[in-house]
């Protein structure tokens, strides 16, 4: 079995996938990351959260095949759902969570890291977002991959300032859906140890700001005013104030 843990850029992805990860390997899970090296994935799942980038026939071929060898594990992904994910799926192989955030918020902090990053001299992917129209698109194509995911079946769809604000609600509807005994000290650890304030500041979890509403500070009012008509009809449907 894969557990698939997918989410819109920035919007606590990595968060969520090391919590589903260590949340499984109470379960007896494998580290995706020695399922990367033993099976020579490394041009399939990255480094960084094993994100297998696009869900094709051919990288999930790849990763299936170890699954199919008896090995349990996580990975992660920040793309829409595919045929071939729908077969695995239903074939009982692959199990769905995703995760978003208010595009807004998502949108600036990708700009932020991004920023922060070429400062550095350390570019990353987000570093190309280099002002508020290259951004908007950039976050455009993720709000169309939220669209698909939410007419996906049997996938746990969760919000980022759901799980910052109703941790406990969110993690039980997780626990749930991973068929995890909750009660289980080991589950309970793991909870413990990616609570909001304690998730602050881990390695890989790419917290950094991580507020609700910071792109109310951040914009003019003609930037919001471009986001409204942009998104408003996103918005409304994904639960945020318009």
């Amino acid at each position: 079995m894969i557990v698939l843990s997918v989410g819109m850029p920035r919007a606590g992805s990595g968060w969520h996938y090391n919590l589903i990860h260590d949340l499984m390997e109470t379960a007896g899970y494998t580290d995706a990351r020695l399922i990367r090296e033993k099976y020579r994935l490394q041009g399939i799942l990255t480094e960084v959260n094993c994100n297998i980038g696009v869900l094709s026939a051919r990288r999930l071929g790849m990763v299936t095949l170890p699954a199919l060898a008896g090995n349990d594990f996580v990975i992660k992904a920040h793309a829409g759902p595919s045929a071939s994910s729908r077969l695995l799926q239903r074939l009982g192989l692959l199990r769905i969570t995703y995760i978003y955030r208010d595009p807004r918020d998502a949108m600036l902090s990708a700009f932020d890291f991004g920023q922060r990053a070429l400062q550095k001299g350390r570019p990353n992917a987000f570093s190309h977002l280099t002002d508020f129209q290259k951004s908007l698109d950039f976050i455009m194509d993720y709000v169309r991959i939220w669209e698909k995911w939410m007419d996906e079946k049997n996938v746990l769809i969760a919000r980022y300032e759901d799980l910052l604000t109703d941790y406990d609600n969110e993690v039980d509807h997780l626990v749930g859906f991973l068929k995890l005994d909750g009660n289980r000290p080991e589950v309970r650890k793991v909870i413990a140890g990616y609570r909001p304030q304690a998730a602050e500041g881990q390695q890989g979890l790419h917290f950094y700001k991580g507020r609700i509403g910071r792109f109310r500070e951040s914009y003019n009012e003609e930037q919001q005013q471009i986001l409204k008509d942009k998104m408003g009809a996103y918005l409304s449907r994904m639960g945020y104030e318009v």
